[in-house]
């Protein structure tokens, strides 16, 4: 290695010491403004929750009420059940990111490795080459007419 590219990773490797460095605990105070902005935030966002669904009602009445005025069609409403709680998701989809007995059992199939059939979207053989002079089948440019 040259001389620069030894300081060059050696600089690299001292600030990513630094960057590694611990940070305090943070002190009970700040633990408790912590959880006093996480608490108006969610507030908050309840309240924004609450408004904007009633706006979302609004707009819904005003649009049924003008679309049986006007003649059209209008189905009752669908009730929507709630959504449920957030999950941590664990990586595709298996339980605490870890394979399952069945999982781990399942043979590989890959187009790629050959353990597959091939999709239907795949050509089976190149394109032929068209025999000398035979015209493109696009044509390419406005074509003339006679029709003034």
């Amino acid at each position: 290695m040259s001389h620069m590219t030894r300081i060059a990773a050696l600089a690299l490797a001292l600030s990513a010491a630094a960057a590694h460095a611990a940070l305090p605990p943070p002190t009970p105070a700040q633990q408790e403004a912590a959880a006093a902005k996480k608490a108006a935030a969610d507030a908050q966002a309840a309240k924004d929750k609450a408004l904007l669904a009633a706006s979302m009602d609004a707009v819904t009445a005003r649009w049924r009420s003008r679309a049986s005025a006007q003649g059209w069609t209008a189905h009752a409403p669908v009730a929507i059940a709630a959504a449920a709680p957030a999950q941590a998701a664990a990586p595709a989809g298996q339980p605490e990111g870890k394979l399952t007995a069945a999982g781990a059992a399942a043979p590989i199939k890959s187009e790629k490795l050959g353990t597959a059939p091939p999709s239907a979207d795949v050509k089976a053989h190149p394109t032929r080459a068209e025999p000398a002079g035979t015209p493109p089948t696009v044509q390419k440019g406005t074509p003339k007419v006679n029709n003034r």
